[in-house]
């Protein structure tokens, strides 16, 4: 007599962005009654439904979804915050018998979820506030951080001002660079990685480039611009994380007549192509002990999942 395969305490699927995460997740969780949790450092936020891709409200009755849309646009959002949320979520969901299905791109959210985090400190809101307030472009905000922590601006990209604020606000805030921080141990894994099946979506490049692009047009169609013209209507500082999302910088040109929709829709699908290739690298190099498989390779793995 053939043994029922053993489930797993949990399954993770991550991939870059439109790899084809969220179907393989919602067919798992149909078929084995399991639970969908957000591990998207966008999707977790109410504002944008459309323009980050969250699972619709038809697909979200299918099935039990978690950690999407509970978080006003106006917040900060860690990866400890999220972390802390996921938790209790796996906590719950286990407490019903049901599978957790963690599904997303942001890597860092998995790598605290199975490696757990290192212990970073809270920054007073006055610090926050004079590092927000500084008068510096991108390279000159990277050109300080160089000073007071070479390690890491050298990670960074010049560009990156949200990060490279962080990083700043940290030194004045402790008097210790991130880059120490960082290295502290790390606290025990929510979900160590060995009881979960960990996938990685591999995809073809210029398939990925050629869906990136039509699922942005399908945004546009499902109101995508409407949603960007009223979260700018709520007059958030201009650190909110949700201003970056995929296409909300050049909305934001658009409406105030710098350029047209079309040079903002092909700025958008230009800025998620480039944050695909970002996902894939970091992935690939980030997290290991994770199989790297072609979504139809998933699927066939993901069915040999038992039901309960």
């Amino acid at each position: 007599m053939t043994s029922r395969p053993s489930r797993p305490r949990a399954v993770l699927i991550a991939g870059p962005t439109a790899s084809g995460k969220s179907a393989l997740a919602l067919a798992l969780a149909e078929r084995t009654g399991g639970v969908v949790i957000n591990a998207d450092s966008m999707q977790v936020y109410r504002d944008l439904r459309v323009l980050t891709a969250r699972p619709s409200a038809e697909e979200e009755a299918r099935a039990p979804h978690r950690l999407y849309g509970h978080v006003d646009g106006a917040q900060d959002y860690s990866a400890a915050h999220w972390l802390e949320d996921a938790a209790a979520v796996l906590a719950a969901t286990e407490a019903e018998g049901r599978l957790p299905i963690v599904i997303g791109g942001t890597g860092l959210y998995f790598k605290a979820l199975t490696q757990g985090l290192s212990p970073m400190p809270t920054i007073p809101p006055e610090v926050r506030a004079r590092v927000r307030a500084l008068d510096e472009t991108a390279p000159e905000l990277h050109a300080r951080l160089s000073v007071i922590d070479p390690e890491t601006a050298a990670r960074l990209r010049p560009s990156d001002t949200q990060r490279l604020m962080r990083a700043i606000e940290v030194f004045e805030a402790t008097g210790r660079p991130l880059a120490h921080w960082q290295a502290e141990p790390a606290g025990p894994p929510v979900l160590p990685g060995a009881a979960a099946v960990r996938i990685f979506l591999a995809t073809d490049r210029a398939a990925l480039r050629a869906r990136i692009a039509a699922r942005f047009h399908a945004m546009m169609e499902m109101g995508a611009l409407e949603e960007a013209r009223a979260l700018l209507a709520r007059g958030l500082p201009a650190d909110r994380t949700l201003l970056k999302a995929h296409g909300m910088p050049w909305f934001a040109r658009h409406f105030a007549g710098e350029i047209p929709l079309e040079a903002a829709i092909a700025g958008g699908i230009a800025d998620t192509r480039h944050y695909a290739k970002r996902q894939d690298t970091w992935f690939r190099h980030q997290l290991e002990g994770w199989m790297t498989l072609p979504v139809a390779e998933a699927a066939i793995l993901l069915a040999g999942i038992p039901a309960g």
